[in-house]
C-alpha cells in the first residue's frame, strides 16, 4: 500500500492488521495515520513496531495511546521516544509504565517531565529512575515527589532527590 492508501484505511481496518502487517508499515505510513487510526492499532501490534515507527508517531497520537498500548511498549521503543513524545505522555500513561520502561527513558526525557508526570510515577516504577535521572531534575521537580514516592526511593535515589531539591 502507498502512504495515501494506508492513510485512507478505516480504524477497523487498522485494528485488523496482523502484527506482520503493522510491522511492515513505513515510517511515512505511521506518520500519516490520524490519531483515531493510531489508537486503533492493537496492543500486540504496537509492541511489534520498530523504534523508527515509534519515532514517527506524532505527539498528539502519543498522548492518545491507551495505557495498555503504552504498557506494551518495549524498553527499546521507550528509549527511542523523543523528549517531545515523552513530554506528551499523560499522567495515566506515566502511571502505567513499569520500572524497566522508566529505566529505559533517556535522562533528558526524565528531566523534561512536568511535576504532574513526576507525581504520576508509581512507587514500583520509581525503581527505574537512575541517580543521573534524578540529579538532573530542577528543585521544583524534585519537590514534586509525593511522600509515598519518597518513602519508596532507595538511599542513592533519595540523596539525588535531596541534591536536586537543594540545587547543590
Amino acid at each position: 500500500l502507498t502512504t495515501d492508501q494506508t492513510a485512507a484505511l478505516t480504524t477497523a481496518q487498522i485494528g485488523a492488521l496482523t502484527t506482520t502487517q503493522a510491522a511492515a508499515l513505513s515510517t511515512a505510513d505511521v506518520a500519516a495515520l490520524t490519531t483515531s487510526q493510531t489508537v486503533s492499532i492493537s496492543t500486540k501490534d504496537v509492541a511489534a513496531l520498530t523504534t523508527a515507527q515509534i519515532g514517527a508517531i506524532t505527539t498528539a497520537d502519543i498522548a492518545a495511546l491507551t495505557t495498555g498500548q503504552v504498557s506494551a511498549l518495549t524498553t527499546a521503543q521507550i528509549g527511542a521516544l523523543t523528549t517531545d513524545q515523552t513530554a506528551a505522555l499523560t499522567t495515566a500513561q506515566i502511571g502505567a509504565l513499569s520500572s524497566s520502561q522508566v529505566g529505559a527513558l533517556q535522562t533528558s526525557d526524565v528531566n523534561a517531565f512536568s511535576t504532574l508526570q513526576i507525581e504520576a510515577l508509581t512507587t514500583t516504577s520509581l525503581a527505574g529512575l537512575s541517580t543521573a535521572d534524578i540529579s538532573g531534575l530542577t528543585s521544583t521537580q524534585a519537590g514534586s515527589f509525593t511522600s509515598t514516592q519518597v518513602q519508596a526511593l532507595n538511599a542513592s535515589q533519595l540523596a539525588a532527590v535531596l541534591q536536586a531539591y537543594n540545587n547543590v
